[in-house]
């Protein structure tokens, strides 16, 4: 069995099942079952440059990280990355902020990550590179050397190429995506995007699921992620999330909860969401007083000031709504700058009759899945899903709304809150068939095995059926 190397930006935990996601359990499961490594940033920044790797061991599996210096985070991280390619890939042109000198951080970063990682790969090692942050990784390991299969999976959308093309180097990001092998795309519309580009701006050729462009051949399909519905269920009625669930529970006496759960944003569309509740206050004065919103948003990027702007929109807008409409023994919303642990969100998620799901644009969106997972079959609650999440193209028993509509999002609050129990049944249980059968080992294992059919085709190098780089990156 070949061994897996994981490359990413953070090296997530490997024991707290509480605090680890369920993208970090199952690349920890993935590794532990093939043995691998785990490569990435400590999350540590240091004054100077320091490359020295640390490696930790926990049985088969081995976590190698390295530090980030003063410069590299600010031009690296902070700059090409979540200043740059953030938003644009959220569609969000109006935000990007371009420079040089971030830019040849981000190569400066992905060259030097490559280098790092290099020494520890082994002959039979399969790659797999994950997000936005290495688009460039690819290449750097090819100017190395480096002939063996590697993979790119993209958790965020891909823009559509009118956006990319407002990017300087646009061109070298999408020609250093063909030293991959496999591509993996959240969705058919990502990819289809990319094939997009391809086609017009390049003049590259697609065929299937191949394009070809620069002397190159990549692979390219959506492998949709999901999560581990079993395990997520069982924390709804663990200890902790049924001691969740009936604090809240005691707490409504009766009333019913809408629930938002998301990192602070600009592209979760939460002033939308406080716009659409309010709205149907307005609309529907028979709500008032009977239900709330629960809007958990703990804080993200805070250095950066479109995210303190959006903080303080957002207890403006809460404040501007309790004090329009709040009564002495009810609150309409309830805004929390704080993060819960897994299972005590699954008893809150289970606690609440609607889960409010509405980014403006996101590559999946887990929070959906998981609200799903947590319900009670017997009597389980609506997921109001924004068309623009990429889990909207699997769950489509979900009441499907348009987050820029704030009218249309109230009404649908208003179908939730009030939707039969047989509806809510028969939605849940095609809902949660969908996440069941499409959940984190089904992600992980197709791509997995995608990046292994590569290999025993005997060709790689990010050129199947195509002339293979040299070390310099070259093409003949």
């Amino acid at each position: 069995m070949s061994r897996l190397v994981v490359v990413s930006n953070r090296v997530g935990p490997i024991d707290d099942a509480k605090r680890a996601g369920g993208l970090a359990i199952a690349l920890v499961e993935a590794l532990k079952t093939s043995g691998g490594v785990w490569f990435g940033w400590t999350g540590e920044v240091t004054p100077e440059p320091d490359t020295r790797l640390k490696l930790e061991s926990a049985g088969p599996l081995t976590l190698a990280t390295v530090d980030l210096s003063a410069d590299d985070y600010e031009d690296y991280y902070n700059g090409f990355a979540n200043s740059s390619l953030w938003p644009l890939f959220h569609f969000r042109t109006g935000l990007v902020q371009y420079d040089r000198q971030n830019f040849e951080g981000y190569e400066r970063v992905n060259a030097s990550f490559a280098k790092t990682l290099m020494p520890l790969l082994q002959q039979d090692d399969l790659i797999w590179v994950h997000d936005y942050h290495f688009l460039l990784f690819a290449e750097e390991l090819r100017k190395l050397g480096c002939t063996r299969p590697i993979g790119h999976f993209l958790h965020i959308p891909f823009p559509p190429r009118e956006l990319l093309t407002t990017l300087p180097h646009h061109e070298q990001l999408v020609k250093a995506l063909f030293a991959f092998d496999i591509l993996g795309f959240q969705t058919e519309h990502d990819r289809d995007r990319f094939f997009d580009y391809v086609r017009m701006e390049v003049g590259g050729s697609v065929l299937g699921d191949k394009a070809r462009c620069f002397g190159r051949t990549v692979t390219a399909r959506h492998f949709p992620i999901g999560i581990d519905a079993a395990t997520f269920k069982e924390f709804a009625t663990s200890d902790e999330g049924q001691k969740q669930f009936t604090s809240m529970r005691d707490m409504l006496r009766g009333r019913k909860q809408i629930i938002g759960v998301d990192r602070l944003d600009y592209t979760k569309g939460l002033p939308e969401r406080f716009n659409a509740f309010e709205r149907l206050l307005e609309d529907y004065p028979e709500k008032r007083g009977e239900v709330s919103l629960l809007q958990v948003a703990p804080p993200s990027r805070s250095e950066v000031t479109e995210y303190q702007d959006l903080r303080a929109d957002l207890e403006g807008m809460a404040g501007h709504v309790n004090g329009r409409f709040a009564e002495f023994n009810w609150t309409p919303i309830r805004y929390l700058n704080r993060s819960f642990a897994r299972q005590a969100l699954a008893g809150l998620y289970r606690a609440s009759h609607v889960g409010l799901v509405t980014p403006l644009r996101d590559g999946m969106n887990l929070v959906a899945k998981e609200y799903v997972a947590a319900q009670d079959a017997d009597d389980p609650g609506v997921l109001v899903l924004s068309r623009f999440a990429g889990a909207a193209k699997q769950l489509t028993d979900a009441v499907i709304v348009n987050p820029y509509d704030v009218q249309g999002m109230a009404d649908a609050l208003a179908q939730a809150l009030d939707m039969p129990l047989d509806e809510r049944r028969q939605r849940h249980q095609a809902l949660l068939k969908n996440i069941s059968e499409e959940d984190i080992d089904h992600w992980r294992t197709t791509f997995i095995a995608a990046l292994g059919s590569v290999e025993n085709a005997g060709i790689t190098g990010g050129s199947i059926h195509a002339d293979r780089p040299d070390r310099n990156g070259n093409v003949a």
